[in-house]
């Protein structure tokens, strides 16, 4: 898959452990808006999730978009966009060098949805499946930028934006 940017912090030296990390990110579009995860302090987030021993990205993107968002990937629709490479120090585990592989694709999802199940963390943090314009996520996520992957999402989207990323139908 291709590489669309890397975000190096540059914040970490070699001699650290290392602990890689490979997610995927569903680009969900509809009527002009995306699928998203908006938490209760209004950032907003990529349904996607960390590939699980064994699974394929296929997989893990159905797991993770019914859980995060309710929606039903449907298999056949799935198509590569490409990935965006974070290296930094690890937010949770400092003294650990970070490297987070996030393979972002195309999907469309059936008009049924199911109940969601998210993660304790995801409850706590009070997010909740929406459908958003590109712009006004890229806008409320620069206002309140705190964690490095909202940075990566909202990279992601204004790639979209700025057609650096072309839209699965254009």
């Amino acid at each position: 898959m291709k590489r669309l940017l890397t975000m190096d912090l540059e914040d970490y030296t070699d001699d650290m452990p290392v602990f890689e990390k490979h997610t995927v990110r569903a680009v969900i579009l509809r009527d002009g808006r995306m699928s998203m995860q908006l938490s209760g302090i209004g950032e907003y987030k990529i349904p996607g999730g960390g590939v699980e021993g064994g699974e394929s990205h296929a997989v893990t993107l159905e797991r993770e978009v019914r859980e995060e968002t309710g929606l039903l990937i449907i298999p056949e629709s799935i198509v590569p966009i490409g990935e965006i490479l974070e290296i930094r120090q690890d937010v949770f585990n400092k003294g650990v060098k970070y490297v987070c592989h996030s393979y972002f694709y195309f999907c469309d999802v059936e008009e049924r949805t199911v109940e969601t199940c998210m993660t304790q963390s995801e409850i706590d943090k009070g997010f909740e499946p929406v459908w958003e314009y590109p712009e006004v996520i890229c806008r409320r996520n620069d206002a309140i930028q705190r964690q490095p992957w909202q940075k990566r999402d909202t990279e992601f989207v204004r790639m979209l934006l700025d057609g650096r990323v072309k839209k699965r139908y254009d």
